[in-house]
């Protein structure tokens, strides 16, 4: 996701030949294959169980400007704006739009340099944190409050995001300040190898949200949800969320990726230093070009940056479905995708797992996921069973590829086996002792 006001001059689109190049662009050779750890996660007061504004002595960019001198470049939009992100080598801390702290970590070949440099992030964060008396805290979705008592971060990009994503879905300002995950991304070698990958990906999800399953509560009740972060998707704006009916009738490829974003509207333009926000999908403003101006790479590049699949491509593939969890967790995440994707015989293994879905049939196991947890079932089958021979099926893949990232999957293991998800857990605490600050303490990292 691009920081900058300012935009990169980039070739006109003539064809959609263009934009199917971008991922051919991305291919890699098997040797080269790396994969990289996005951990967003609240911040809190505390003793205090309300959101953490940008301004202030002990606000966001407080712990933002603590951190900066420990290496890190600091970005601002203009040189008078304040610092929204920091940038290290490859590695960027940034803001989500209601000031949840993200990790976009290094691309490294092993979960376990991934699951490091994540480590060592949060330790120099929380250490960032203590002066401010504040904490950060693991979960997906804000399990108090409502988005009114939850401040915006100064990013222009999210002010044009917050005027036009509510026009497409009722959800969408909970999305974006309400909402926290972790995420891992992958690297393809070809065209054939990017459509299993995707393809499993999205068949395997509702089983990784179970598995995730980390916000069951919304503004201070149970939500009916295990996952309610994953049920805001829904609402946020059906044409570009969810999941593309090609993942599942065997017509996905490129082509098919890049003819579903085309018809996704516009959230926004960059123009000289503004956020435009044309009223057109992508497809027609490839066609018609707006105010004058043509529709160009850069501009594809920040469109496909504003979907939100269960897979999505880039110049990698996301895996979208879990929730914020424990530093554990999100290495095993990790370690999960690089068992399932990165062996060949672990990949043909884990294509089996499951029954073939229609669309409608994985959009029903998928809520089951969100709703039930490890507790569901898909036809017959006990999810926590089938999360557990994911994780198994990975551990495989990982002995025969790099024995050594292995034990990080033990966390995972153990989740399925107790057939309770995160979340189950969370609710258990809450009834027990329905205190904020004292269940926002027990979620802290």
């Amino acid at each position: 996701m691009s920081l900058d006001l300012k935009r990169t001059d980039s070739a006109p689109i003539t064809s959609v030949d263009m934009l199917l190049e971008g991922f051919r662009s991305a291919e890699k050779p098997r040797a080269q294959h790396r994969l990289g750890l996005e951990h967003e996660k609240f911040v809190y007061p505390v003793g205090g169980a309300r959101s953490v504004p940008y301004e202030g002595s002990s606000g966001i960019g407080a712990l933002l400007e603590r951190l900066a001198p420990g290496g890190y470049t600091p970005f601002r939009e203009t040189p008078d704006s304040p610092i929204i992100a920091l940038q290290k080598g490859m590695l960027t801390i940034s803001l989500e739009p209601g000031g949840q702290f993200e990790l976009s970590g290094s691309p490294f070949v092993t979960a376990r340099e991934a699951h490091a440099e994540n480590l060592a992030h949060l330790a120099e964060v929380k250490a960032a944190a203590a002066p401010l008396g504040l904490q950060l805290v693991a979960m997906g979705y804000r399990p108090f409050g409502t988005t009114d008592a939850v401040s915006w971060m100064p990013k222009t990009r999210y002010v044009a995001m917050r005027q036009s994503l509510p026009e497409r879905g009722a959800l969408a300002h909970h999305m974006m300040l309400m909402t926290s995950t972790v995420q891992v991304s992958m690297d393809w070698e070809d065209e054939a190898d990017c459509v299993r990958k995707t393809v499993l990906i999205a068949r395997l999800t509702p089983l990784l949200v179970a598995l995730y399953a980390n916000s069951p509560l919304r503004d201070g009740k149970p939500s009916g949800y295990l996952s309610f972060r994953s049920r805001v998707w829904d609402e946020v704006d059906p044409t570009r969320c969810g999941y593309l009916p090609a993942f599942f009738d065997g017509s996905f490829s490129y082509r098919a990726y890049v003819e579903w974003a085309l018809d996704a509207p516009i959230l926004f333009l960059r123009r000289n230093g503004q956020y435009l926000r044309p009223k057109m999908t992508f497809r027609r403003f490839m066609q018609e070009g707006y105010e004058g101006s043509p529709a160009d790479l850069s501009d594809w590049t920040d469109h496909l940056s504003t979907l939100f699949p269960e897979a999505r491509l880039k110049k990698i593939v996301e895996v979208r479905g879990a929730d914020c969890v424990p530093a554990d967790m999100t290495g095993a995440l990790a370690a999960l995708w690089r068992g399932l994707l990165y062996d060949r015989a672990a990949l043909d293994e884990a294509e089996r797992l499951l029954p073939r879905l229609t669309l409608e049939q994985q959009r029903a196991f998928h809520d089951t996921g969100r709703r039930e947890g490890l507790a569901g079932r898909l036809e017959g089958h006990e999810l926590h069973r089938l999360a557990g021979e994911m994780v198994a099926i990975a551990r495989r893949g990982l002995l025969r590829l790099d024995p050594a990232d292995a034990p990080l999957l033990d966390v995972l293991a153990e989740v399925a086996a107790s057939g309770k998800s995160p979340a189950q857990r969370v609710l258990e605490a809450w009834e027990k002792n329905p205190n904020p600050e004292t269940l926002l303490a027990r979620c802290a990292l």
